[in-house]
């Protein structure tokens, strides 16, 4: 399950998954740190096979969201560990790369693809060669061949995609990508982290509570934005800091894949999986059978439409950024918002029954969306405060 800015051709991305201040020196967020997501119960709260969820009482996702802004931010991004060699490639040949990952992208991402269509062509090409690398890697995990997934195979991928940062990449889709690291200030953390999450999916199929399921968001999902920033471009007359920005794009991650989740229980509990906070459930006196056994009750309702408000939060977050960014680049993020909403719409029209009945976004609402987004997106940038 994945998403993000989103580059999501349908909900499981990429295939189809699934108040305290921020450090003193860079407080840079708009609002306090318990509107965005409960703290941790404990500093050192851990699981087994699980990443640490916190550290010094910061969620652990806020943390990669802070050090990759500085990385990307540098005047050298590339300096160091993630040196990317001068990438020489002839021309025809990087043609050819990139028109292959065109093509994957308008046939897997339609209505994402029609809205890079207002970008340059130099920031269209990187998006999409993006978008490729990021469904290939989920496709390891829930395409055809995750029948053969196991830890050496996302071992060997991630050496592969320290190859692609240092200029050698292994075939034509990575070598569109490596040559987009090579122009844009784009660090490899966020490809790492989206590894990891993959890892975690072949690992863990159950969530205790809301603070672990953020934490996969982010794997999976959140990165996403953090890798298309930099490609997207934040508009010169912003007002607001680099990292609000980027932190708006991970909110726009979490709210897409908490969708996907919402929209998928059906689909995942038909493969034992679900991924839903554990805790909350209780609260709402259902447990894994009530899941599994897909049926639609009022407790199920009234747990299901605090879900939906959660996820509708983040989407509000989300767009601060989304009206912060360059303004050739905010179409395919406002088209991605407004149909991810549409599709928590869909779930409530279906009385909640996300069990048998798939929510989705009809071809006529999503032509009739893309208007709308066009205008959110040459509007000038605004702040928006909650």
């Amino acid at each position: 399950m994945s998403s993000s800015f989103s580059l999501a051709p349908n909900p499981r991305i990429i295939g189809d998954r699934k108040g305290t201040k921020f450090l003193p020196r860079r407080s840079t967020l708009i609002m306090s740190r318990a509107d965005v997501i409960a703290e941790p119960k404990s500093k050192n709260f851990r699981r087994l096979n699980f990443p640490t969820l916190s550290k010094q009482g910061i969620p652990l996702a806020d943390l990669h969201v802070e050090e990759i802004v500085q990385r990307q931010s540098q005047a050298n991004p590339f300096s160091g560990e993630d040196s990317c060699k001068e990438l020489r490639l002839h021309p025809s040949f990087l043609e050819k790369a990139y028109e292959s990952c065109r093509r994957i992208c308008a046939e897997y991402a339609k209505t994402f693809y029609l809205g890079t269509l207002l970008m340059t062509k130099e920031r269209q090409r990187a998006i999409w060669a993006i978008y490729v690398w990021c469904r290939r890697t989920d496709e390891l995990v829930d395409g055809p061949n995750a029948v053969y997934m196991n830890p050496k195979v996302l071992d060997r991928w991630e050496e592969r995609l320290q190859d692609i940062f240092e200029g050698c990449p292994y075939d034509l889709l990575d070598a569109a990508l490596s040559h987009t690291v090579s122009k844009f200030p784009i660090h490899m953390k966020p490809f790492r982290d989206m590894i990891e999450g993959m890892r975690m999916d072949t690992r863990k199929c159950r969530y205790d509570n809301f603070e672990e399921l953020y934490l996969y968001c982010y794997y999976v999902a959140g990165t996403v934005g953090l890798m298309s920033v930099p490609v997207m471009g934040i508009a010169p007359d912003s007002p607001l800091p680099t990292q609000t920005v980027y932190s708006a794009a991970l909110h726009l991650g979490i709210g897409n894949q908490l969708t996907n989740i919402l929209r998928d229980v059906g689909e995942d509990a038909l493969r034992g999986r679900v991924y839903l906070p554990q805790d909350e459930l209780a609260q709402f006196g259902l447990c894994d059978d009530d899941i599994l056994s897909m049926r639609v009750t009022d407790k199920w309702r009234e747990f299901m439409k605090e879900q939906l408000k959660r996820a509708r939060f983040y989407f509000k977050l989300a767009e601060k950024g989304a009206s912060q960014l360059d303004k050739a680049s905010r179409w395919p993020v406002w088209s991605s918002l407004m149909l991810y909403r549409k599709i928590l719409d869909a779930i409530e029209e279906n009385d909640y029954d996300n069990f048998t009945k798939r929510a989705y976004v009809g071809r006529s609402k999503k032509l009739l969306t893309l208007p709308l987004a066009y205008t959110k997106a040459i509007s000038a940038p605004r702040l928006v405060f909650h």
